[in-house]
Order: C-alpha cells, then sequence, then structure tokens
C-alpha cells in the first residue's frame, strides 16, 4: 500500500471547516476574513459580475453594435407550397387559414415565405411577403397585398 492509495471510502463525506469558534480551531475570530469590510461581512461578499459600482461588463456591452435585437418583430409564417391546396381565387388571410387548418396558432401577423410551388391563383393579405413568395403568388396569377398587422412594439415607436 502507497500513500496515493489512502483514500476516502465511496460515498463518504468529509465534515465542513467550522470556522470562528475560538482560537484553538486556528480560525477563530476572524474566521481568516481579516478585520473589517466588504469581504468580512456574513452573506455573500459582492454578487458575480459586480464591479465595484463600474458599470459591469454585461450592461456595457449591448450598447455596442451588433447585437441581436431586444424587441424582435414575431410573425406567423408559412410557406407558398402549403397555399396550393386551397381552390383558386380564395381570400387568403390568418383567420382564414386557421379556420382551413392550415394554421394552428396565432404568433402574430401573416409572413408568406417562398418555399414550394403554387399553381393557383390566390388573393393573398398577409403583413408581409419575401421576394420569392411574392413572385411566386403573382407568377400563378394571384395578387399579394400588404396588411398592418397587430402592432409590434420597437424602441423606435416608443
Amino acid at each position: 500500500m502507497r500513500l496515493n492509495d489512502a483514500v476516502p471510502q465511496k460515498g463518504s463525506k468529509k465534515r465542513r471547516r467550522r470556522v470562528g469558534r475560538g482560537i484553538a480551531a486556528g480560525q477563530g475570530a476572524s474566521a481568516g476574513l481579516g478585520m473589517r469590510g466588504q469581504k468580512s461581512r456574513s452573506g455573500r461578499s459582492t454578487r458575480p459580475g459586480f464591479e465595484g459600482g463600474q458599470m459591469p461588463l454585461y450592461r456595457r456591452l449591448p450598447k455596442l453594435k451588433h447585437f441581436t435585437v431586444i424587441n424582435p418583430k414575431h410573425y406567423t409564417t408559412i410557406n407558398v407550397g402549403r397555399l396550393a391546396s386551397l381552390p383558386a381565387d380564395t381570400e387568403v388571410t390568418l383567420t382564414s387559414l386557421m379556420e382551413v387548418g392550415i394554421v394552428t396558432t396565432n404568433d402574430g401577423p401573416l409572413k408568406l415565405l417562398g418555399d414550394g410551388e403554387l399553381s393557383v391563383p390566390l388573393n393573398v393579405k398577409a403583413a408581409a411577403f419575401t421576394a420569392g413568395a411574392r413572385s411566386k403568388i403573382e407568377a400563378a396569377g394571384g395578387s399579394c397585398e400588404v396588411i398592418e398587422g397587430r402592432k409590434v412594439w420597437t424602441r423606435a415607436s416608443a
């Protein structure tokens, strides 16, 4: 048997050091935290990220460029290919798509994406269209009308 083989048994726990319980314990009185000051007080010394009152890094960084949008616009998105099953000259809105069952939840204003093929002329009313979706709908003989969806709050509108 060697010295490095002497390890505690699996599952055993070492008791925690009881500090501040007299000078005989070796960590008496101030419990190794010094005499006075912020780091000697009970409880946590400072919260994570605290920089002594200076504006902390996690609050400085979002002011810089190239960060994600704080209040992004949320759309109910659907591809053009999903509209191919509708009859010709149908007026397509978010409410009509929910009635038919193509869209199940209202996640915001309707936005048409350009994936899939469309051969049926449709009158589509949505808050936004991608360029591919608009060209496919108009190539099939339909029309695209941009309507104002639910007001989406942005910092610019405040």
